[in-house]
């Protein structure tokens, strides 16, 4: 699963100092006024509001804004009408993708996201095509020089993770989603760091992909990241690290 840690390592540090903030706002304001519509606007008893909030934060989303956000989803305030819209296609080399949508304007969203499948060189496919080989999980990345791994073990299982994978540079903590909040305040509370933490869908099987194709799906899936209606794109490639790497830029 390397590859999947080292690219949610890498989209985590991008968000944090990505040039297009402005972007990255509206893209977790639109989640926190969704999440809000739908389980009220309390993150004490809505979850969902509650990890958006969270990742609002992490991402320095000043508190008014993401106040403001809320009382749009209560109707509070007055705001727009977003509905989910998934899709799922294919990638260069057969790699499975998903895309997770919030959108004011379905038509549109569909237009743009089969226009850069198209561009990029894969295909949309129907629903369940591909959403079979993925899991909903939450995922925790920890870099090998926060924590000893005996003690991070101890920690995270103690504390409901599922597994924990050591790998060249980091170790990989999966929960359960209704465990993955539980997890991440023990770490928290332990003053251990993470390099990613997320409730993101992770692939049973992998597809592994070297030079131009590895480019070409990378491509793909950035320029998906970059519609203003898409909140995720999960993808099951391996790739190299150093081709990932080339990412961060």
């Amino acid at each position: 699963m390397s590859g999947h840690s080292k690219w949610a390592g890498i989209k985590h540090k991008k968000a944090l100092i990505d040039a297009k903030r402005g972007k990255l706002f509206s893209k977790l304001n639109k989640e926190i006024t969704v999440a809000a519509k739908a389980g009220g606007g309390s993150t004490a008893t809505n979850p969902r509001l509650r990890l958006a909030v969270n990742k609002a934060k992490e991402a320095n989303v000043p508190n008014d804004t993401i106040e403001r956000a809320i009382k749009k989803g209560t109707g509070e305030l007055p705001g727009v009408n977003y509905e989910q819209a998934n899709y799922e296609g294919y990638g260069p080399g057969g790699v499975a993708i998903v895309v997770e949508a919030l959108t004011d304007n379905k038509n549109r969203t569909t237009a743009e996201v089969r226009n850069i499948f198209s561009k990029k060189g894969g295909n949309l496919a129907g629903t369940g095509s591909v959403g079979w080989l993925f899991n909903k999980k939450g995922f925790i990345v920890v870099n090998k020089t926060k924590a000893e791994e005996d003690k991070l073990m101890s920690i995270a299982l103690d504390s409901g993770a599922e597994d924990l994978k050591g790998e060249e540079d980091s170790y990989e903590i999966t929960t359960d989603v209704k465990n993955y909040e539980k997890v991440r305040a023990a770490l928290e509370s332990n003053k251990i760091e993470w390099d990613a933490a997320e409730i993101t869908m992770i692939p049973s099987s992998y597809v592994k992909l070297q030079g131009a194709q590895a480019e070409q799906v990378l491509s793909l899936v950035e320029a998906l990241e970059d519609l203003d209606d898409v909140q995720n794109v999960y993808a099951n490639f391996d790739i190299p690290d150093e081709i990932l790497q080339q990412h961060t830029k």
